[in-house]
């Protein structure tokens, strides 16, 4: 059993010791407490747990984190991917929800599984979500100010091993702040999430040139086909630098490898296996 999260980029990590402590502090416990739930249940309910601990931490750019959008209003993407199964699910552009990576498993029941925008908030009321406001006085003063909001690469995601050798992924974001109102991320796509039986991957950073490359199902495609991880994402953030492109990754093979890797410094991320890993 391994799983690993992350929360995004974090530009003031070089600059802000106590803010960078306080996400590290956040992502140990989480991690932590991933791990142990995923002792008792499958890669597919762990992913979900874990990412619904990271939307209810204020530290990340999702749920209650989430950045503010330039018409004021805050839009949640977030979707899950069951490697077992292969099936998808996710919820695009939702708003005034608590917990969109609980929608989007939800969906996975459904065959229409990817919702946006108004259908998306009215699958949530109809199946008992209430209404939420998830902006915090925080993202509302940054947004009136304008600060900090053009340059958040953040998002959050999980990928989990379960003991019965499983894998699944899991991410979510609050997007990028002062969008184009209802802007695709990558998060609630098969460029951002993606897992089979070999290997699952979960993305954060510039959701346009994760997009641009199909970065989660590229590196997948590669290890099915029978590259290692390390190898798959290392020839995939090549193809990524010729765009210029801006992303990180977290990953777990079914053989039990587990990596991370990024274009630029300062992905945060914690991996749990026999005992808790935390950078940045």
């Amino acid at each position: 059993m391994k799983l690993i999260i992350h929360g995004g980029f974090f530009s003031e990590s070089s600059t802000n010791q106590e803010t960078k402590k306080a996400k590290q502090d956040a992502l140990s416990e989480i991690a932590s407490l991933s791990y142990t739930y995923l002792q008792s249940h499958t890669a597919l309910e762990t992913v979900a747990y874990a990412v619904n601990l990271l939307e209810d931490n204020i530290l990340f750019n999702a749920g209650l984190g989430s950045q503010i959008q330039s018409d004021g209003k805050v839009r949640l993407s977030a979707s899950i991917m069951d490697g077992k199964t292969q099936k998808f699910a996710g919820v695009i552009n939702i708003q005034d929800v608590q917990n969109p990576i609980r929608i989007a498993s939800l969906l996975l029941n459904y065959e229409d599984s990817v919702l946006s925008g108004e259908g998306a908030i009215d699958f949530a009321r109809n199946n008992k979500f209430p209404y939420f406001d998830p902006v915090i006085p925080q993202r509302l003063a940054e947004f009136e100010l304008k600060l900090n909001q053009q340059n958040n690469k953040g998002t959050v995601g999980c990928v989990a091993l379960d003991a019965a050798g499983h894998l699944a992924a899991a991410t979510s974001t609050g997007g990028k702040g002062f969008e184009i109102p209802c802007r695709v991320s990558d998060s609630a796509t098969v460029a951002g999430n993606y897992a089979n039986e070999y290997a699952g991957i979960s993305c954060t950073g510039v959701g346009e040139d994760i997009v641009s490359v199909a970065l989660s199902a590229r590196i997948v495609t590669r290890v099915t086909d029978g590259f290692s991880l390390k190898d798959a994402c290392d020839k995939s953030f090549r193809e990524l630098k010729a765009i210029n492109g801006f992303a990180g990754v977290i990953g777990i093979t079914a053989a039990g490898e587990v990596y991370h890797t990024d274009s630029h410094p300062y992905m945060v991320w914690a991996s749990f296996d026999v005992s808790l890993q935390v950078f940045n």
